[in-house]
């Protein structure tokens, strides 16, 4: 029979034994087997599966906030309206001048033309069962936006259990969630209804978003196969606080400039996925998507006072497919061997528009994009184990991108660059030296290409991809029982990176990317997760990064051997949770950051750097209620995100400590 696991199911080969991974918090697998898809585990990189109870009671204002609990991810607060952040990591910022991580939610892909992570604001904590972050270049499952590393939501699926909550907080923070599974012999329902309003901290940050998800799965009779629907759908409305002068920030930082007093923002997204999972024959299984996606947002935002208020515009359509062929053949040569080839591909229709506006009044447009554009993919991998205590895995995935380009100003049409082929081969080795201990190294290819205007070919001569080489070494080992530990090195080299153009100031831009030259990322992670009896649960990570330019921009010799901007030096995560009773439980967490520079000169000073403390206690009044209390950034720490382009700077102060009380039902 096959086995249909929301999270970590079968595996194969990939067993713990030799796997690198790292699992932070429980999380719920609801069957076991050799069947499937590999999992993420498979992938011998630095792997980390955060479970549903370190993120599901979490206050937060946006799911993006909950990756600051993962490992070695930086996450880069806006706050500005529906713009409010992302998440990153291995030397790349959140910013939005390179997105670099591969965005799924429920394996259907997540991510706007330009690498944003919109699709991720319609998840809210209560409805997350775990999320799955693959760290590196060799995983072959992802093309397109997998340059540094792919992220797994992974929503609830099936069971019978209800879950409401109901929060009210500082500044005007109210919060409802209810999620409700349905099982009914081979039927399977979920559902999901979210609410979220708040004033904010600051000054004119009002906002409100709604969302509702389902899911409807059918697994037959023999367990050989399970087809299913889900669904989402997410609305944002929000003010714009604005972004304030550094000498503003520090004086007044909850106030929001007179120039920003009419900025504002609407966000709505849909998703529909297909998902079909099969057992087609004894040791050979297919797993298939298919999923559309639309994206559309109305922005407001006028960035300083000497700029002017423009209006943004994106609306995006994304259909897509993609599937699996898994074969675990018993051989007489090897231990174990898998061999899985894959095949995916999306099509995207995408506007973008901008006005220069005056109190939300369009006086001149100055974009009119009208683009479509595709990609496809294949990847083969195979896992073998000569022996148990060895693992080794060899890959290639290659990668076809075409469309073409309309600017409704101009009458101007454009075909996509040539960039060809895209091959990426991709090897990983993990050896088990003895029983608790696995070392393991890697090596692997991802490409960045142009997004928007920038991916088709409006110069005399095509661009080409910049092909980015990664590899990675560690060794994940457990000192003793509870306690699991990490230490990798890694670096990532990219041929020739190009980054957005904010083009803050509202004038003509010709696009948004400029070259940044040949880049080098390198750093160190260290982590240690810890299950000790007496109900403690604790984590610990830190990492360190530098992203250097080693041959700049024929046009920008001054960036040579400078940072890369908005990349820190350090990250920190850490956490504890203790059941101090059989009714309480306690919980601490601090998220750390070290600050950057702001531009490519390394000139316009550092900013960033902040140290945060939450506290959370739940209290279990009965089998079906509880009550809990948080208190984000319990210190009080100023904190701020800072950008630089083009002259204008401005600064966005992080939220002061609030508290927040949730009451919680079971049913």
């Amino acid at each position: 029979m096959a086995a249909w696991a929301q999270a970590e199911g079968g595996g194969g080969s990939a067993s713990p034994d030799t796997s690198p991974a790292l699992t932070l918090g429980a999380v719920e697998v609801r069957s076991g087997g050799a069947g499937g898809a590999l999992p993420a585990r498979s992938v011998s990189t630095s792997v980390d599966i955060v479970g549903g109870e370190v993120l599901q009671d979490a206050r937060v204002d946006h799911a993006w906030e909950l990756l600051g609990r993962a490992p070695g991810v930086q996450v880069t607060p806006f706050r500005q309206g529906t713009d409010a952040g992302r998440f990153s990591f291995r030397g790349f910022n959140g910013e939005g001048r390179v997105n670099a991580v591969k965005l799924l939610i429920d394996g259907i892909p997540s991510n706007d033309n330009a690498g944003g992570m919109p699709f991720l604001d319609a998840v809210f904590p209560l409805d997350i069962e775990a999320v799955e972050v693959v760290r590196g270049t060799n995983d072959p499952r992802y093309g397109l936006h997998n340059i540094a590393g792919n992220v797994n939501v992974l929503t609830r699926t099936g069971g019978n259990e209800g879950r409401a909550t109901a929060t009210a907080g500082s500044f005007g923070t109210r919060d409802v969630q209810v999620v409700k599974g349905i099982e009914s012999g081979p039927w399977s329902q979920n559902y999901g209804v979210f609410w979220r309003t708040g004033d904010g901290w600051r000054d004119h940050a009002e906002g409100t978003q709604r969302a509702l998800s389902g899911k409807w799965f059918y697994t037959d009779e023999g367990g050989r196969w399970r087809a299913g629907l889900t669904a989402r759908a997410f609305r944002n409305e929000a003010q714009e606080s604005g972004y304030l002068t550094r000498e503003q920030a520090a004086a007044q930082p909850r106030g929001s400039p007179p120039w920003s007093a009419s900025d504002r923002s609407t966000r709505e997204t849909g998703q529909l996925g297909l998902h079909w999972d099969a057992e087609l024959a004894e040791r050979l299984s297919w797993t298939a998507r298919a999923y559309a996606s639309h994206y559309e947002n109305q922005r407001w935002v006028r960035f300083s006072q000497a700029g002017v208020q423009q209006e943004r515009g994106n609306d995006e359509d994304q259909r897509g497919l993609s599937g699996a062929l898994t074969w675990r053949p018993a051989v007489a040569w090897a231990h174990a061997f898998t061999l899985e080839g894959g095949v995916d591909a999306q099509w995207q229709d995408n506007a973008a528009q901008r006005w220069r506006t005056v109190e939300r009044v369009r006086t001149s447009q100055f974009r009119d994009w009208d683009f479509g554009f595709r990609t496809q993919g294949a990847y083969v991998q195979a896992v073998v184990q000569p022996v148990p205590s060895l693992r080794i895995v060899p890959a290639l995935r290659v990668d076809r991108l075409d469309g073409d380009f309309t600017d409704r100003l101009t009458g101007q049409r454009y075909g996509v660059n040539g960039y060809g082929t895209v091959r990426q081969p991709k090897l990983s080795v993990a050896w088990t030296a003895r029983e608790g201990v696995t070392l393991y190294a890697n090596a692997g290819r991802t490409f960045q290409v142009g997004t928007g205007i920038d991916a088709y070919r409006t110069q005399a001569r095509d661009l080409g991809p910049s092909i980015n080489d990664g590899w990675e070494t560690g060794v994940r080992w457990q000192p003793a029982p509870g306690l699991e530990v990490r230490v990798a090195a890694w670096q990532q080299r990219a041929s020739g990176e190009v980054a957005r153009v904010l083009g803050v100031d509202g004038l003509p831009d010709p696009g948004g990317l400029g070259n940044v030259g040949r880049t080098r990322r390198k750093g160190w992670d260290a982590q240690l997760n810890a299950r000790l009896p007496g109900g403690w649960t604790g984590w610990v990570a830190y990492s360190h990064q530098v992203a250097r330019i080693t041959v700049p921009d024929p046009s920008a010799p001054a960036t040579a051997g400078r940072e890369v901007e908005n990349v820190p030096h350090y990250l920190v995560s850490a956490g504890v949770q203790v059941r101090a009773t059989e009714a309480l439980r306690l919980s601490a967490g601090v998220t750390a950051q070290g600050d950057y520079y702001l531009d490519r000169t390394n000139t316009q000073g550092r900013a960033g750097r902040y140290a945060l403390l939450d506290l959370g206690a739940t209290w279990q009044l009965t089998p079906a209620a509880d009550v809990s209390l948080q208190v984000r950034n319990a210190t009080d720490r100023r904190t701020v995100y800072a950008w630089y382009d083009s002259g204008s700077s401005g600064y966005s102060p992080g939220d002061g400590r609030s508290v927040s009380v949730s009451l919680g039902w079971r049913f």
